[in-house]
This record gives structure tokens, sequence and C-alpha cells, in this order.
């Protein structure tokens, strides 16, 4: 079988270039000089490089959606920005994260189907509530083949990019063996997030876990989240478990109905329920990423009764 290969689209190039641009300019620099190599994975998204209306949904707005900074706002104030995320360094530790995360399944006996692979790192906009609530990172590696990460540059979210794009590529092999559907049940989401952490936090160790699960309180998780939780496993739709998943404040944002949840209580929820698999029944991380969510959930019935340590 072809070696893995992972390329990187350097996107401090791109935000350079957009910065420089004329203002009726910028839009179409991102679309065809940055994102053009992603076209795949936002068709995927039904969402087109360029809409056919003025202002209409396409890879600009869907941007925007997401919490990236927005082509037409990148001005002069950006180069520092521009200039942390050019980073050498950085680029290649990126690199080294998503390589090892793909060839830990590979030596582990698990052929990828998926051969090539896309990242990038996009400008996260410093003031979207979905930036600040996730401490300005994170990342989407939902579709096989290609990845992305997010931030807001500084020395915090520079050093934890790595760690979040092993989550994202987790996120991607898994993709490659257990079919996405949109009907996905509540309970197939947070083992979906649950193994994507455990893997990022087996490769770079337990205190590396991200915001999305550190912002849970013990109190909180056992008392509050875990009886809702279990109650609402068969839940289906993005428009009935986003609040489950992101929590009410992100749910309302999008238009979404609130079901009384805390800031990515279905992140949280979903680790412990893993980490409490793991260790229960010894299995490996990586084989556990590619297991039915069914299998993992019905070998912890006792999960949602006892006391998780935070």
């Amino acid at each position: 079988m072809e070696q893995i290969v992972v390329k990187e689209i350097r996107s401090d190039e791109a935000y350079r270039k957009i910065m420089l641009a004329p203002a009726d300019k910028k839009e179409d620099v991102y679309r065809y000089d940055f994102m053009k190599a992603f076209e795949k994975k936002w068709e995927m998204y039904h969402c087109p490089l360029k809409a056919k209306q003025e202002g209409g949904y396409d890879v600009v707005m869907a941007s925007g959606m997401l919490g990236y900074l927005t082509p037409k706002s990148i001005d002069m104030s950006y180069e520092p920005m521009i200039d942390m995320l050019s980073d050498q360094t950085f680029w290649k530790k990126c690199k080294e994260s998503i390589e090892k995360t793909l060839h830990c399944f590979e030596e582990h006996g698990i052929e990828l189907p998926v051969r090539e692979y896309l990242f990038t790192v996009t400008l996260g906009d410093p003031e979207s509530p979905y930036c600040k609530l996730c401490d300005n990172y994170s990342g989407d590696g939902g579709i096989p083949g290609y990845i992305f990460g997010s931030l807001v540059p500084s020395a915090y979210t520079l050093s934890r990019m790595p760690v979040a794009l092993s989550h994202e590529a987790a996120h991607n092999v898994r993709f490659q063996f257990i079919k996405w559907s949109q009907d996905i049940t509540l309970g197939e989401y947070i083992i979906c997030e649950g193994l994507a952490e455990n893997f990022a936090t087996t490769m770079y160790g337990y205190d590396q876990v991200g915001p999305w699960v550190t912002k849970t309180s013990e109190e909180t998780l056992n008392d509050y989240i875990k009886p809702l939780m279990k109650d609402a496993l068969l839940v289906q739709g993005f428009d009935n478990i986003t609040a489950y998943m992101y929590g009410d404040e992100l749910a309302l944002m999008q238009n979404y109905i609130p079901a009384g949840m805390p800031y990515c209580a279905g992140y949280a929820c979903g680790y412990h329920l893993v980490k409490y698999y793991l260790e229960k029944t010894g299995t490996d991380i990586t084989d556990a990423t590619i297991l039915p969510a069914q299998e993992i959930l019905d070998a912890v019935p006792e999960f949602w009764e006892i006391k998780t340590t935070v």
C-alpha cells in the first residue's frame, strides 16, 4: 500500500496576500488562493466556494459562521497575528502531530483507506463567541483527508494546536470506518468526541485535555449532566442534540433548541465515558477509535450511576 502523505496548506501565506489585497479582491483571494485546495471538503457540506447570488451561502459566509476570521476584515492590524502564524516550528509540529496520529493506527495493524491528507490552520475571529468559549482554539476533522485547526494566535494556542490536530486526525480515522450520518444519535456523538479527545491526551498527556472537558466540574458532570444525558442518548438530529453537545449558549447562537446544558456538556461526558471504558476493558485507544458507539455504551452501563472523578 502506498505511503501516507500529509501536506500543509500554509494559511499564513494566504492571509498575508489577503491583507495586502484591495478590499474588493480579499474574498476571492480567500476563496481561490486558500480554500480552493479544500473544495471537496466544502462540497461535502454543500458549500460552494462562491455563491451564485451576492451575499449567498458560500465558503466566506460559512467561515464566518464557524468563527474564522473573514477576509474583508483582514487589514494591516492583523499583521502581528499573521507573523505568529508564520512560525516554521509551529507548522512542523502540526504536521508531525497528524503524521504521528495516523501512523499510530497503521503501526497497530489498522490500514487506512485514505492515503493523502491536507491540513491547514485558520485564523479565528478574536470577537467570535465560539473562539472565546473554546479558549481561542479548535478544530475540524470530520471529512477524511481534510483537517482544519483554528486559533487566535498566542503562545498558549500555538502550543495547543498539535494536540487539537491529533484529536481531529483521530476523527479522520474513525470516519473512514464508521459512516457519519446527519441522523447521528446523541450517544454516538458523545462517543465520537470522547474517543478523539482520549486519543489526543494519550498522545500528549492528560494535562493537555481541552477546555471542552476541563471547564466542566466534577459536581456538574455527576449531578447534572450525566442524569440528563443518560435519558437523551437516543435523541437524533443536530437541531435536537446540538445543545447537549455544545451547551445552550452555543446552540442558541445557531438557532437550535436549548436543553438546559452548560458549555460542551457532551464533550466532557463523552471524554469521561470513553476514559472509563478504556480503563475498565483494557481496550487500546487505537482499537476503540473504530468501534461502533453502541458497543462502547453497552460495555459501561454503570458509568451513568457512578461518581466520575474529574
